[in-house]
């Protein structure tokens, strides 16, 4: 059996007799069997790593004597060169990223490198462009719901990989609550819920738990409402003010119409946890309502 690469639908399958060496070194190129094709599975990426294993193992890449050369069948070529336009993309972003910084990359290329861990093979830069259409932006995307998402077309991984790259970002932003007192980093503070629920397209309303030195303890949601509603019952942060061994707590919750002005509605429950939180020496710092953009602190309104 003489050693063939063919390339298709953004991968590269491997033809070749058997050798000893192969498995474990394929494996370690992220190498899967085809054990009906019979068949050795890349990502299009690896290209010159395979084939720099092929003629290490087997003295030849299958070419014919032509360099870098791979038989391509099926559709997507371009510039007539019988190369998929987006062949070798993922390696070359990936190293780009490395390279440069991940804050390098526009948001498209970003969500790109996500969405790589939801789809093993072909081109995910027209998807990620949708989305971000769709949505509006990267934050919006991030912040999408499950059901929009699907909507959206994209599959049960494509959702678990962004909704996994958002949790991770907002626990980083949330350790660092957790070193030191709170109020004395209320700009880290605004821009962990703004990233928490700025984007959200109902009310949603949090709890931060804070110690007796004002780090954070914990950050729940409490309640999840309509677009312009939450039910919050007084007694309920009370019972996890005690659970947790609070001793001070500070509100927020989002306003989805993009506006933060507070409404009587906010302006007395936050009196009314006040009260009940009072006798048990828990001090409420403040009420903050997320907007878009911008944000508003009951305290410095003078509402508490």
């Amino acid at each position: 059996m003489a050693v063939s690469i063919v390339a298709q639908d953004g991968r590269i399958a491997v033809s070749s007799p058997y050798h000893p060496n192969f498995p474990a070194r394929a494996r370690f190129l992220g190498g899967e069997w085809d054990a009906a094709r019979h068949v050795w599975l890349f990502d299009a990426g690896e290209n010159d790593r395979v084939r720099s294993l092929c003629r290490e193992i087997y003295g030849t890449d299958g070419a014919a004597g032509i360099p870098n050369a791979v038989r391509y069948d099926g559709n997507g070529f371009s510039d007539g060169a019988g190369v998929p336009h987006y062949f070798g993309h993922r390696q070359r972003l990936r190293e780009r990223m490395i390279d440069n910084g991940a804050e390098s990359l526009p948001d498209y290329e970003l969500l790109e490198v996500i969405l790589f861990a939801a789809r093993g093979r072909g081109d995910v830069k027209p998807v990620a462009k949708a989305l971000l259409g769709r949505f509006g932006g990267f934050a919006e995307t991030m912040s999408a719901e499950p059901e929009a998402l699907a909507a959206a077309g994209l599959n049960l991984a494509g959702i678990a990989a962004i909704k996994a790259a958002r949790e991770a970002a907002l626990r980083l932003m949330r350790a660092e609550l957790q070193q030191q007192p709170v109020v004395n980093s209320w700009d880290k503070l605004i821009d962990y819920c703004s990233a928490q629920v700025a984007h959200g397209k109902v009310e949603e309303f949090h709890i931060l738990f804070l110690d007796r030195k004002n780090v954070l303890i914990k950050d729940e949601r409490q309640q999840r409402g309509t677009i312009d509603h939450t039910p919050v019952y007084p007694r309920e942060v009370v019972k996890r003010a005690l659970e947790l061994g609070a001793s001070a707590l500070i509100l927020v919750h989002n306003h989805p119409s993009g506006d933060p002005t507070p409404s009587q509605a906010d302006i007395a429950v936050t009196q009314d946890i006040k009260k009940a939180v009072a006798p048990l020496g828990v001090v409420l710092h403040d009420h903050v309502i997320i907007g878009r953009n911008r944000h508003t602190s009951l305290r410095e309104l003078g509402e508490i």
